[in-house]
């Protein structure tokens, strides 16, 4: 069988409701040349039956149905089995236009300089109801992706970017360590290696519901977030990146000693609880506990009796409780 152009990339988990919805997007594409390569991590529902009934109904499907190993072993795994020298990201409860790979294998044949390309992204709902967008689109030009690196803002939506194999191999492929956010350490790793771009049309219908991984992680993805930032700071000033052998993060009160630097541990507290104020998922969990040690630790208090209201609207009158607590505490000392 002749090489195909493209890879696309899939692991699901337990993704039965949308699945066959994101499957038929992949394989409606008006570019047709790629293999799809499908993991299942070891799904305890109806995702493995409905991976086999579409792969027998087309044959670039190629089905990995295994035991569980988390997301990141199975990215890793896709990129040393894919074919093609070109590999399209895609999640399992996401949608693709139409034209998605025809306009970025076009755009990476054209912008031979250019590693990855990502694209903007229409944000839907829990039943593929339109919503509105918060903040701004993803940069479009290498330049401006440094740019937002500096001033912390987003890069490339994971399911939305097409890469070449080879140049993600040369960087070390995904890291375990970053857990929930290794996208985001993986374009930092790339930026310093190859030009990344993205599209200005919203070639992918992206999910937001409560029920996803980034919202039932919210708190380790900022943490990982911090902490890659800081990695790629490390690198950019010509020193060793402590966490590039990490199988996983230490915990925030150890950042100091992996990074040889006293007040590490206190900048990512306070850069994730900040970052936090607004998520109910963290909120109710280990995000909570997280802010109020960063407001013992002397931290940041803006917005702070703003966030003791949003607790009370998210039905977390205790903690609401505590937070004020705390904050007429630390005013009266």
């Amino acid at each position: 069988m002749p090489i195909p152009a493209i890879s696309v990339a899939m692991s699901v988990y337990n993704g039965e409701r949308y699945l066959a919805e994101a499957i038929e997007s992949v394989l409606a594409q008006s570019f047709g040349d790629f293999e799809f390569l499908i993991v299942d991590d070891g799904s305890r529902d109806a995702t493995p039956g409905i991976i086999r009934d579409y792969a027998a109904r087309d044959c670039r499907i190629r089905p990995i149905i295994r035991e569980n190993r988390g997301l990141i072993a199975s990215l890793n795994e896709m990129l040393e089995v894919a074919q093609a020298p070109v590999i399209a990201r895609m999640d399992a409860d996401d949608i693709c236009r139409p034209d998605r790979f025809e306009k970025q294998i076009a755009f990476l044949n054209s912008h031979p300089d250019y590693g990855v390309v990502g694209s903007w992204s229409e944000d839907i709902g829990e039943h593929g109801e339109a919503l509105q967008r918060g903040g701004e689109d993803h940069p479009l030009r290498h330049e401006d992706m440094l740019i937002a690196i500096e001033q912390g803002g987003q890069l490339i939506c994971h399911p939305a970017a097409m890469y070449r194999r080879e140049i993600v191999r040369s960087v070390g492929g995904y890291h375990a360590a970053f857990r929930h956010c290794e996208d985001f350490d993986l374009w930092l790793r790339l930026a310093s290696v190859t030009r990344m771009g993205n599209i200005a049309e919203r070639l992918v219908r992206y999910r937001r519901y409560p029920g996803q991984v980034s919202s039932r992680h919210a708190t380790e993805q900022q943490i990982g977030t911090a902490v890659a930032r800081l990695a790629w700071q490390e690198r950019q000033a010509g020193r060793a990146d402590p966490t590039a052998t990490l199988d996983r993060l230490p915990p925030i009160d150890e950042l100091d000693t992996l990074f040889g630097r006293a007040g590490t541990a206190r900048e990512v507290r306070e850069r994730v609880a900040l970052g936090l104020l607004y998520s109910s998922a963290a909120l109710r969990n280990e995000g909570f506990e997280l802010l109020m040690a960063h407001l013992r630790d002397g931290g940041r208090r803006e917005g702070m009796w703003r966030t003791v209201a949003r607790l009370m609207r998210f039905g977390e009158p205790m903690r609401a409780l505590r937070l004020a607590a705390m904050l007429t505490a630390t005013r009266a000392a």
